[in-house]
């Protein structure tokens, strides 16, 4: 919670700086920036390559055929909460946005200078490796390489902890500062404002489909399973991360009937792969985005489908720190929708805005996923 009043204040800082601020300073704090863009695009390979990795080796220890069908349902109900989400999208987002009318060109400000940071590999690179790595360790059981991701992960956790989410506010003012010198700040805002809404009301409505799919399935009441559940989902808007509210989800699930093994297995599996809610929110979101800061025409579905089906591939094991999730998925926005670093600057604002909703939706779908495992299982 406090991240995303700090990213409300650096929002707000920056549409006074652009606003009223000399132009130098503006152009400062674009070169900034630029910079700062740059560093998180340096940073998307290795997310991609060490949570995957990191990921995909530890289910090595797992039980073959249930940690398969866990990991089975997960990303179908991720996949199909991303195709939910893009045809929600396509009928809502021209209704919340028009075209963005051209800015004058003497209103465009440049960066005192460019630096940019290039990465060392590409993301199609890197996921192909991650796969590489992570399956090759799941089977051959090598210690040191399973040593060498696991600490990559946790080097990135504490570079994404200690350096990426502290310049954040900063990284968003800067983007708000020059939306306000190009004085297209306030159409940007009441966007952001419709579209969070039609994100939270899809979240729920998913949920809805899925316990009602759950229930259905293991002949138990969906609303008295989404009911039990609801403990889970409040705390992790709290947390707003999956793996800190597992206790409070593995107690939720174990009161709807789910087996204590079952439970005690899923659960923690859930949280690290299952984010259909993030999913939701990436896919909504980026739509908006593309209406509204890079004038593209919306995609149609065989244009979106791959980028959907990479995200949830990417986003799994997204490390547990508040918008995990989206920085793990900005290569797919960058290499497939072709996001800008101010486009990406959006998404950012965006996703981290409504990440505790996101992040609920995720932990609650858990339970679902789980009845669904505990009935297979018998």
């Amino acid at each position: 919670m406090k991240l995303i009043l700090r990213l409300l204040a650096g929002i707000l800082l920056g549409i006074l700086i652009g606003s009223f601020a000399p132009d130098i300073i503006v152009r400062f704090l674009i070169t900034l920036k630029v910079i700062l863009g740059s560093l998180i695009g340096f940073l998307i390979p290795f997310i991609i390559l060490f949570f995957i990795a990191s990921g995909i080796s530890g289910l090595g220890k797992a039980s073959g055929r249930l940690a398969g069908t866990a990991v089975g349902l997960a990303y179908g109900s991720t996949i199909v909460a991303g195709i939910l989400a893009f045809f929600v999208g396509i009928i809502a987002v021209p209704l919340l946005t028009t075209t963005a009318e051209p800015v004058a060109e003497e209103v465009i400000l440049s960066p005192l200078f460019d630096l940019h940071i290039e990465p060392m590999m590409g993301v199609i690179t890197a996921l192909a490796t991650a796969f590489l790595l992570g399956i090759g360790i799941a089977h051959s059981g090598g210690r040191t390489l399973k040593a060498f991701v696991d600490e990559g992960k946790r080097i990135i956790e504490l570079t994404i902890t200690h350096v990426i989410l502290p310049i954040l506010p900063f990284y968003i003012g800067c983007i708000f500062a020059e939306l306000a010198a190009e004085e297209t700040v306030f159409a940007t805002l009441r966007v952001f404002i419709s579209v969070l809404g039609v994100v939270i009301v899809t979240h729920w409505v998913w949920l809805l489909i899925q316990y009602m799919v759950a229930g259905t399935i293991a002949k138990k009441s969906p609303f008295a399973l989404l009911k039990n559940m609801l403990p889970a989902y409040f705390t992790a808007i709290g947390t707003m991360s999956s793996a800190a509210t597992i206790p409070v989800t593995l107690r939720c699930a174990k009161k709807n009937g789910i087996r204590e093994n079952i439970a005690d297995f899923g659960i923690p599996l859930c949280a690290a792969i299952h984010l259909s809610g993030s999913m939701i929110t990436i896919v909504l979101c980026a739509l908006a985005v593309m209406s509204l800061n890079l004038n593209m025409d919306l995609p149609g579905l065989t244009q979106m489908l791959p980028a959907i089906l990479l995200l949830g591939l990417i986003m799994i094991a997204a490390p547990g720190v508040p918008g995990g999730a989206i920085m793990a998925a900005l290569g797919v926005l960058t290499s497939v929708l072709g996001f800008s670093e101010a486009a990406i600057g959006l998404m950012i604002a965006l996703y981290m805005a409504q990440d505790s909703f996101g992040t609920a939706t995720n932990v609650t779908g858990d339970g679902a996923i789980n009845v669904v495992l505990d009935k297979a299982a018998k």
